[in-house]
Parts: C-alpha cells; sequence; structure tokens
C-alpha cells in the first residue's frame, strides 16, 4: 500500500491556499494536513502537526520564504516544494530557496493552466516526501559569497579535446555549485543538464558564473566547448553535443520529452556517446527517477569514465543509483569529492 504524504500548504492567498488545497486532495497518496497564512503561524502548525512535506509561497508578507526557511531549517529539517513566480524576482527568490535548503520549485504558470501546475507539484511533493534533508539539522546558514572574478574571467578560446558531462536533477542545483566551483579555471569543457523549466537556467548560470573559477553560461544552440567554460542546457529544449571541426559544439532545439524531461540527461548523454567516446567523463548527481542512466551506460560502453554521487549526501539517490546498478557509474563518490575526481579522471 502507498504512503499518505502529509502536507502543509503555506500560503498567503485564501485563494490560492484553496486552490492547492483542493488539486492535491485529489490525490489518494496526499493528505493535506493544513494551511497557514504566514510563516509564525506555519512554524506552530509544523510543531503540532509534523507534516511530511511543505509547499511554499517565495513571495509572503511578514517574513519572504527564503528567510522562512533559513530558520525552519536548522530546527526542523522538512522536505520543501516553493511555489515560484516566473518573474526575474520570483525566479532570483526562487534560486536563493534552494540554496537555503528547499528540495524543489514549481512555476506558476503563464497561461492560468492550474491542472498541469497540480499535477506536477503532486509529483514533486511525492520525490521531496523521500528526500535526504536530515544535514540541515543545525546548520547555520551562510551566505555564499561572489568570488568577485566574473566580470574579470576571459572567455575561453581554447577548443577542448576532452569533456565533461553533467546530469542533475531534485537537489541539484547545490549539487552542481559545489562541483562548479570545484573546478579549476582551465577544466575541460563542461556540459551541464539540470532539471529546470525555461527562464530559470540563464539566471542559474549567471549565479554559478559570479561563483566560480569557470566560465558559467546557458547554452545557446551553436555554442562551442572551450575548456575553462561550463554550458547549462536551456530549460525547455533539448541538448546534444555534436562533433564540429577538431572540437565539439552544442546543438540546442525543440524536441519531445526525452524520459519525460526537456533537457534530458539521456538525450544529451547518447550524443556524447556517440560523438565524444572515450575522450569525455560523466557524473550523475542527486535526482530522481532514471534519466540518464542508459546513455550514461553507453557512454562507458564507449570507452568514457563515469561516476555518481553516493547516496549519503544525495538528496534523492535516485538518479545516480539508476547509473551505477545499470553498469553507467564504475563508482559512487562523495559530493565533496566529485570534481577532484573528475579532475583525475580527465588525466
Amino acid at each position: 500500500m502507498a504512503r499518505i504524504v502529509r502536507v502543509l500548504i503555506i500560503d498567503d492567498s485564501p485563494l490560492v491556499r484553496h486552490i492547492l488545497s483542493d488539486g492535491l486532495a485529489k490525490d489518494p497518496n496526499i493528505s493535506v494536513c493544513g494551511t497557514a497564512s504566514d510563516p509564525y503561524q506555519a512554524r506552530d502548525e509544523i510543531v503540532k502537526l509534523r507534516p511530511d512535506v511543505l509547499t511554499l509561497d517565495v513571495e509572503m508578507p511578514k517574513m519572504n520564504g527564503v528567510e522562512f526557511l533559513r530558520k525552519l531549517m536548522p530546527q526542523y529539517p522538512i522536505p520543501v516544494v516553493m511555489v515560484s513566480s516566473l518573474t526575474e524576482r520570483g525566479q532570483k527568490t526562487t534560486l536563493d530557496a534552494m540554496a537555503a535548503g528547499a528540495v524543489d520549485f514549481v512555476a506558476k504558470p503563464k497561461d492560468g493552466n492550474l491542472d498541469q501546475m497540480i499535477d506536477e507539484l503532486k509529483t514533486k511533493i511525492k520525490i521531496a516526501s523521500t528526500a535526504n534533508v536530515a544535514h540541515w539539522k543545525h546548520k547555520q546558514y551562510e551566505p555564499v559569497a561572489q568570488s568577485g572574478i566574473a566580470g574579470n574571467k576571459a572567455a575561453g578560446q581554447t577548443l577542448s579535446t576532452r569533456i565533461c558531462v553533467i546530469g542533475a536533477s531534485t537537489g541539484g542545483t547545490e549539487a552542481l555549485r559545489e562541483v562548479i566551483c570545484g573546478f579549476p579555471k582551465n577544466f575541460a569543457g563542461t556540459v551541464v543538464v539540470q532539471h529546470m523549466p525555461a527562464g530559470f537556467t540563464k539566471m542559474f548560470a549567471d549565479r554559478l558564473n559570479g561563483l566560480a573559477q569557470v566560465i558559467v553560461k546557458e547554452a545557446a544552440d551553436g555554442d562551442l566547448i572551450y575548456d575553462g567554460r561550463v554550458l547549462i542546457a536551456q530549460g525547455g529544449k533539448q541538448l546534444e553535443v555534436v562533433r564540429s571541426g577538431v572540437g565539439w559544439k552544442v546543438r540546442c532545439f525543440d524536441a519531445p520529452l526525452c524520459c519525460g524531461h526537456r533537457p534530458s540527461v539521456e538525450q544529451m548523454m547518447f550524443s556524447v556517446a556517440k560523438n565524444v567516446g572515450q575522450k569525455a567523463v560523466g557524473a550523475m548527481l542527486t535526482g530522481m527517477g532514471a534519466d540518464g542512466a542508459n546513455g550514461m551506460k553507453a557512454m562507458r560502453d564507449a570507452g568514457a569514465r563515469c561516476i555518481a554521487q553516493d547516496q549519503a549526501t544525495c538528496v534523492v539517490f535516485g538518479m545516480p543509483r539508476e547509473a551505477y546498478e545499470r553498469g553507467g557509474a564504475e563508482s559512487l563518490v562523495p559530493l565533496p569529492r566529485i570534481a577532484q575526481t573528475l579532475v583525475g579522471l580527465l588525466r
């Protein structure tokens, strides 16, 4: 019998609380145990109800969602799914919330298609209920300082002779930050697929660019893969790595979902197996499901070296487990050691 996930909805709008409660209640495996109109009421309800998962609006009066998370997670580490707006401010606040401990987010629809948003929220609540957030217990929030080198980094002009590819999903934004910030400035050209909707990937790439020694940008169709540069796949488009003269470039294009995702780790990694082969290394980070597992196996069969994040440091040990069990990842590596392991494999 499937587990019933108990959810507390936190939103200052009575209408939104009603819409979310009504929509989630239609799922037999989700029980809305309560609602709260602001973080102060939410704190009392959390202590009283002990929900499995929270849904949290990013922008609320009295205390915004990010500040609430920074206070909540060290005391009561609970999986949180943010409900975000598609505005630039909403995107920034959502990324701040992910850095403060949120597991995932759903974007409020521009077109008013609430059914699609509710379906996505149901799925992400169930995934969040399996997330490992225990590491936030007693953790003090420390703002991530910008490196100050974003404006001083020269664009890479050396075509990569070997490349690195990374796949990630739930919990991946913070895992990617740790990995990419561990790369030296001349690290091999890197391509990343992180499951994220259109609009958020550029801001995510820009944020990483202000932290890392390498250049980080949202991928554009035709971008060449240079040493010292990381390309983040665009939300809402598929990405493949293809040959371009003596090097490689990325194709970004409209295409159907693959493994339920667009961009898809699977589609990207199959292209790397075909067009890069043994000159590639790969890493699979935290995420639910199996997107990329067969693609990474194809990469390894083509001679690439591949690793996956270990269970203890994953928010959700789904994609890494599948990659390892299907023979794609040759070893499981703790998150703090993934960057140095990739550097070693490229040698």
